[in-house]
Parts: C-alpha cells; sequence; structure tokens
C-alpha cells in the first residue's frame, strides 16, 4: 500500500473512533508529517484522500477539521428537518427566536392564498446538530390553526407534529431548493460569515383539500448540507442532509 494511503487509512479510523471529533481541528500538517515520518507532499496525497472521503474539511488559513458527521433527508417524504435528522441519530436542538401573530406580508399572503389585511403565525426556529447552529426557518402559519398553536413549545414539538395534535391533515408540500449566499441577517443567528454558501428551501405545505397551511424559507449552511440523488430504471429518490 502506497504511504500517503496508509496515513489516510489511519487518520480515517481516528475520526470515525472519535479520536479526532466532528469539527475539531487535525495537528498541523508539519507537525502529522513529522509524527507520520514522510514529506509534507505525502501527508498532504493523504488529506487530499480524506477530503474526497467527506471526512475533513480543509479551510485555508485556519487549518484542517473533521468534518460534522453526515445526516440525509428525504425529500420525497414529508417530514420536518428536526424529525428526519433525529430519525437519523442526531441530536437536534432547536432554538425559538421569535413567534408572534402579525400581519402576513404581500409575498406571504400569495404564497398561502390569504388576503394581506390577513394575519398568521410567524414562527421564526434555529436548528443545531453536530455541535453547530446549521438551519435558519422562517414558518407562517394561517388562521385559524395559527391562534391555536399559539401555547405549543416549539423547542420540542415540530410545526407539523403541533398540527396533527390539532387534528390537522398535511397531504403534500411543493418544495423548491436554489443554492444562495449568506445573508447579514441570517447570519447572525447562524453564527457564520456573511456570504458563506447556503442552499435555500422554500415550502408550502397542503392540506387534502388543496388548502395552502404552512409556507417556510429554511436557509442550510453549504458547508453542513448535501444534495444526492439515488438514480434507479423506475425513478430517482432525492436526499438533502449534512457534510
Amino acid at each position: 500500500m502506497a504511504r500517503y494511503r496508509a496515513i489516510a487509512a489511519d487518520l480515517a479510523a481516528k475520526i470515525r473512533d472519535g479520536h479526532y471529533a466532528p469539527g475539531e481541528a487535525l495537528p498541523a500538517q508539519r507537525e502529522l508529517s513529522t509524527a507520520y515520518g514522510v514529506t509534507l507532499m505525502t501527508l498532504r496525497q493523504a488529506l487530499r484522500e480524506l477530503s474526497a472521503e467527506g471526512l475533513i474539511v480543509q479551510q485555508p488559513g485556519k487549518g484542517t477539521f473533521v468534518a460534522p458527521p453526515h445526516a440525509a433527508y428525504q425529500l420525497g417524504s414529508l417530514r420536518s428537518f428536526g424529525d428526519d435528522l433525529r430519525e437519523q441519530g442526531h441530536e437536534v436542538h432547536t432554538t425559538v427566536i421569535s413567534r408572534a401573530q402579525r400581519r402576513v406580508p404581500s409575498r406571504v399572503a400569495a404564497r398561502l392564498r390569504v388576503r394581506e389585511a390577513e394575519t398568521g403565525l410567524r414562527l421564526e426556529r434555529v436548528r443545531a446538530f453536530a455541535g453547530r447552529r446549521a438551519i435558519h426557518q422562517i414558518s407562517w402559519v394561517r388562521e385559524p390553526h395559527a391562534t391555536r398553536l399559539h401555547d405549543v413549545d416549539f423547542t420540542g414539538t415540530s410545526l407539523y407534529a403541533a398540527l396533527a395534535d390539532l387534528g390537522v391533515v398535511v397531504a403534500r408540500a411543493a418544495e423548491t431548493i436554489r443554492p444562495d449566499v449568506l445573508s447579514a441577517d441570517v447570519a447572525r443567528h447562524l453564527d457564520e460569515a456573511e456570504g458563506a454558501p447556503v442552499l435555500v428551501s422554500d415550502r408550502i405545505t397542503y392540506a387534502p383539500d388543496g388548502t395552502a397551511l404552512v409556507t417556510d424559507r429554511a436557509t442550510m449552511l453549504g458547508s453542513m448540507l448535501q444534495i444526492t440523488a439515488d438514480r434507479a430504471a423506475t425513478g430517482l429518490s432525492l436526499q438533502y442532509g449534512a457534510v
């Protein structure tokens, strides 16, 4: 086995065994090359192998860090971000930034198909997992459900679960995901630099009769989430999740 592959295998084993935790910086390249008794060129070949496997993230000027664990999100299913990540074994923490009954702005009114004079519940949350804030989400819920959700603790209950508890049936959702850069307003909630790459999800959730119940906009850090596709002769299954 080539020396750089042996080094990559050893470092990969240490990452998977928890010797180096997600988000932790690896020792400096010169320190690692000395420890393994190889040149910097050989060590960098090993690091490129680990980067290609998605085990590390190299940040110029800062160092090499263990990548957060992968977490897939099934686009073909209708679940909350938090529920989907928890099902994969991730510990998810939800922080409610704000919640209030407000008059819906024109963009939201158009998506919910209500008059601008109407009010709804505006719910702003941040999801964190793998030790980092990763998802910022603003949800709008139309009446009469908005008022009935007033006392729900959304730090431990998903919006879909809360609607189900009210007897509201969710039938389907239309979702668009696009690449973007992090705005200043959202950057402060995610503890990330403005301009960082993100994925933005716009989703409208519908009742069986076609009534729009909820509209969401979720901003997800591009450094922690990815979209993958499982292609088969009978169809295409898409996922997005943490990297």
